[in-house]
């Protein structure tokens, strides 16, 4: 059995965290977003800018938390968390989302999304999602993460969501 590595992300990993990212949305969104968004000649490109800024010195993304999951050196897993924006943040949502988290297909179930969730998002501190819906794998997978629906929908860029949110254990 292949097994992987998790880590704090680093800046040099933008790349491989740009592919898995694309990747990942194209796997996961691929029927409930526009083919248009997913097959932009320069979304790696655009994906690859995000990771940059995010793990450098942009104080945007002072407050992120991001971690890879590495086989034999290649990124296959990305996960980071950072704050709640504050419209969100009224009714006791926690201060803290998870902002992505991808595993590439081929990686599923090996145990790497969970370690990622442990490495950026732990069980001790409260944390919000959104997730697609539907994505019932994604679902079935933070729920068994203690995350449970809190009611508020929304859609972005075309695709239904769900906010799930988790009490610090």
């Amino acid at each position: 059995m292949t097994t992987f590595t998790v880590r704090s992300a680093r800046p040099a990993d933008a790349a491989g965290m740009a592919r898995v990212h694309v990747e990942g949305w194209r796997q996961t969104y691929r029927g409930l977003m526009s083919d248009e968004v997913l097959d932009a000649p320069d979304f790696v490109d655009r994906r690859e800018r995000f990771w940059t800024a995010a793990l450098g010195d942009d104080p945007r993304f002072a407050h992120v938390v991001a971690a890879v999951a590495l086989i034999d050196d290649e990124v296959v897993g990305i996960a980071m968390t950072g704050p709640t924006p504050e419209g969100e943040r009224a009714g006791g949502t926690p201060d803290r989302m998870l902002y992505v988290l991808y595993v590439l297909a081929d990686h599923h179930g090996t145990g790497a999304g969970a370690a990622l969730l442990d490495a950026v998002a732990p069980a001790s501190r409260a944390h919000t999602l959104w997730v697609a819906d539907p994505n019932p794998r994604a679902q079935a997978f933070y729920a068994k993460h203690g995350f449970a629906p809190d009611g508020t929908v929304r859609v972005d860029d075309g695709v239904p969501e769900l906010r799930m949110t988790r009490a610090a254990g």
